[in-house]
């Protein structure tokens, strides 16, 4: 596989995650608006597993760029957080966000509140006989509260506000991603994967080093702690990730808070495989009574989703001895707006993913669209879109430190 090599994201002496100062040079625009929150997300492969993002969003109008690396269970550097914590933070900071819009409909005052998020992920088969798939579980949702409401109102508020959450679109229905698929700058027709049914979006891949920071320290936008304290089903180990069968269950927590200054901060935690601790910030975006100082919730979920497919060409790649030699994808994420808090009222909805795929190989057309085709299997985000999921919730008292 001809990758790049060494440590791409440290080297360009870029911060990890930076709103981007110059949208237009970059070159990329929104998706056309469909659902009030539309957002292009453009990924690139530096190495076989270091990752960069553009997503931009037509809501906001802006464009941020992020970055995701693997650990020691892909072979990977760990510079960065992995794909599935994108997924995570987006949502709990989804769903923080409408859980206060809703309270502050239905006036309820929330002194303090911390979202406690694990989602769960599958993996089960052989990669080498095509029988290797992914899978995504329901989600389990800790709410600890404090609040003079009673127990009955608080439960309700946060059922509601979970319903809210635009990724309830993806979460409660099935949605079959559509894709084109592009080998050596010739389009071709997918195998399995479901076609969208138009011309490919452009290959993104001289958009990213123009890529210029906005002016400000955006240091901590993503810090890395330290590693996952281990718990009784933790398992994976160097290069776990990369046997050619496989039958196993990750397991990844995020923690939500809320800083004096009104950023959500998000601590994420990878117990399966075993991983690093990396603490991300959101914030939304004016439209949505935030300042923007930070990427908003369907950035990250857009991001994440893209990142998790990205790994799975690599993984792929690598198991089966192929002459990857780079891979990159534009996909558009159409998601409306909350319910609370884009005052719609009524639940989350979401529109199938679309994705064009961008493949440079040594091999034949079968070869991009086999790859294609076990990515999108093997991809736990795009099994989360598939699958019809629900979020178990619990309702706590306040505690007054983080539990991990």
């Amino acid at each position: 596989m001809a990758t790049a090599t060494g440590n791409p994201l440290a080297e360009s002496g870029k911060p990890l995650f930076f709103k981007v100062e110059n949208p237009e040079a970059v070159g990329q625009s929104p998706p056309p608006a469909r659902r009030g929150d539309d957002l292009r997300t453009a990924v690139k492969s530096l190495t076989e597993f270091q990752k960069e993002a553009l997503v931009t969003s037509g809501r906001t109008g802006l464009t941020w760029r992020l970055a995701s690396d693997e650990g020691p269970y892909l072979n990977g550097l760990d510079y960065g957080p992995c794909p599935l914590s994108f997924l995570t933070t987006g949502m709990v900071a989804s769903t923080m966000n409408e859980i206060l819009a809703l309270a502050k409909i239905r006036g309820v005052e929330i002194r303090n509140i911390r979202l406690i998020q694990d989602n769960y992920y599958t993996m089960k088969g052989s990669a080498l006989k095509g029988t290797m798939v992914g899978g995504a579980k329901d989600v389990d949702l800790e709410a600890q509260i404090e609040s003079d409401a009673d127990r009955e109102a608080l439960t309700q508020l946060v059922y509601d506000a979970t319903a809210a959450s635009p990724i309830n679109g993806l979460m409660r229905h099935s949605r079959e991603s559509l894709f084109t698929l592009t080998h050596n700058d010739a389009e071709i027709e997918t195998a399995r994967a479901l076609p969208i049914g138009r011309t490919a979006e452009a290959d993104p891949g001289d958009k990213f080093d123009g890529a210029q920071p906005a002016s400000g320290d955006w240091s901590g936008l993503i810090v890395k702690g330290g590693i996952t304290p281990k718990a009784e089903h933790t398992t994976g180990g160097a290069g776990s990730s990369l046997a050619e069968e496989q039958d196993r269950i990750l397991h990844v927590r995020g923690i939500c808070t809320i800083r004096p200054d009104g950023i959500k901060q998000i601590v994420q935690y990878l117990y399966n495989p075993h991983g690093s601790i990396f603490t991300f910030l959101s914030e939304e975006g004016p439209e949505n009574g935030g300042q923007g100082r930070a990427p908003d919730a369907t950035t990250y979920m857009s991001a994440g989703i893209g990142f998790c497919f990205m790994t799975q060409f690599g993984r792929y790649a690598k198991i089966a001895k192929k002459d990857l030699r780079d891979y990159r994808i534009v996909q558009d994420s159409h998601f409306s707006l909350g319910g609370a808090s884009g005052g719609t009222g009524k639940a989350g909805e979401a529109d199938p993913l679309e994705t064009h795929v961008h493949i440079h190989s040594g091999e034949d057309d079968d070869f991009a669209r086999t790859v294609l085709d076990m990515s999108e299997q093997t991809c736990f985000l795009h099994a989360f879109c598939k699958a019809e999921l629900k979020t178990k919730i619990r309702l706590t008292a306040y505690e007054a430190e983080d539990a991990a």
